[in-house]
């Protein structure tokens, strides 16, 4: 079992180091000086399907490799944790829908169509990014830690993963920071990172 979680973790960091590499500013700047516009049409496209080819390798440790029961939720809590799954990946998918599911998949680029106004532009901070400043990490881990039966493999990539949101969430602030400015200033001084609060000020 340990070696399990061993061959986990090495490629967990392998995984992060590449994906927070390929979503690295600087590195989009430099990749888009040789190919141009054709960067910008296949760039998020491509991103998205090596993260999801990437993903492969955690499903063949985790079905394959040894691993043990760490426990078993037994019903009706199994379905309430079932229920709760289902509704933190409804609340992901409605958020994706806010800032766009065809530009954050890539698919808009590869018409031509540039950013809506919720992915560039403009800072996004309405429908769920007025409790939470990462929801998409929020609702991601919600699903990932409400699983009703937990092994070592998968209980090592939920504690992997979640360390990674929490490390993506720090990248991606100071990205929108180096980009919004005191606008995003403002927002982080008042909306929480990762703890939803109730009530949107003003409401």
């Amino acid at each position: 079992m340990i070696f399990s979680v061993l061959v986990m973790g090495a490629y967990f960091v392998l995984f992060a180091m590449v994906h927070s590499f390929l979503a690295d500013p600087r590195f989009k700047s430099w990749a888009r000086d040789a190919p141009g516009i054709a960067f910008d049409r296949w760039q998020r496209l491509a991103y998205n399907l090596l993260a999801l080819s990437m993903m492969l390798p955690f499903l063949f440790i985790m079905s394959f490799l040894p691993d043990r029961t760490q426990y078993i939720i037994p019903v009706p809590w199994s379905w309430l944790m079932a229920g709760g799954q289902l509704l933190a990946a409804v609340l992901l998918l409605l958020t994706l829908r806010q800032t766009g599911v065809s530009y954050f998949l890539g698919l808009s680029q590869l018409r031509g169509t540039s950013a809506p106004t919720s992915e560039k532009g403009r800072l996004v901070k309405d429908g769920f990014y007025c409790h939470i400043r990462n929801p998409l990490f929020f609702f991601s881990a919600l699903f990932l830690w409400l699983t009703p039966t937990m092994t070592e493999n998968l209980l090592a990539f939920n504690i992997l993963a979640t360390i990674y949101f929490y490390l993506g969430a720090r990248h991606e602030e100071r990205s929108l920071q180096e980009e919004f400015g005191q606008e995003y200033e403002d927002y982080r001084k008042t909306v929480p990172m990762f703890l939803p609060r109730l009530r949107c000020k003003g409401k």
